[in-house]
């Protein structure tokens, strides 16, 4: 896929289309619901002065990898990671027959714990449920790594979940 700079009309239609999805998967991975807001504006802002094309399977792909850039960019220069907020706005009805709050909270916790190159595989696959050649692509590392790193996320998950419950 190839676009071009967005003219204020179509730039307008890609953020109500794609704002929640970027800023999801940036609240996941860091776990700050500030840090996500700016780095989705941040994200916006760089699509709507971009002077290249964009060459991306999707533009959805487009935009997460460069969510995810910038979150790299700004856990570098923290040095630190930062603590995972537990209240990121769960919507209750969604959760409700699934699990219990505590239950969320464990798998935050979890997730937290996760090498961040396995949390964002894993994020992508669950949550946009990306083919791994997508994922590969996003991350910048081959298909086959792509799936290992997903596998091994889901197999530390299942270990730190049941550790957890404890």
């Amino acid at each position: 896929m190839s676009v071009s700079r967005p003219t204020p009309a179509s730039f307008d239609e890609m953020y109500r289309k794609y704002s929640r999805d970027v800023f999801q998967f940036v609240l996941y991975l860091c776990g700050d619901w500030a840090h996500a807001e700016d780095i989705t504006a941040e994200v916006f802002l760089r699509l709507w002065t971009s002077e290249a094309e964009i060459r991306t399977a999707t533009l959805k792909s487009y935009l997460l990898t460069i969510a995810r850039n910038l979150y790299l960019e700004q856990w570098r220069r923290e040095k630190r990671k930062s603590p995972l907020d537990m209240d990121v706005g769960f919507d209750a009805k969604q959760f409700e027959d699934v699990a219990s709050r505590q239950e969320v909270e464990r798998m935050m916790a979890a997730l937290k714990e996760l090498p961040e190159l396995e949390r964002a595989a894993l994020l992508l696959r669950a949550e946009d449920e990306h083919s791994y050649a997508v994922i590969g692509e996003l991350l910048g590392i081959p298909e086959a790594a792509a799936r290992m790193k997903v596998f091994r996320a889901r197999l530390r998950l299942g270990e730190l979940m049941e550790r957890s419950k404890v």
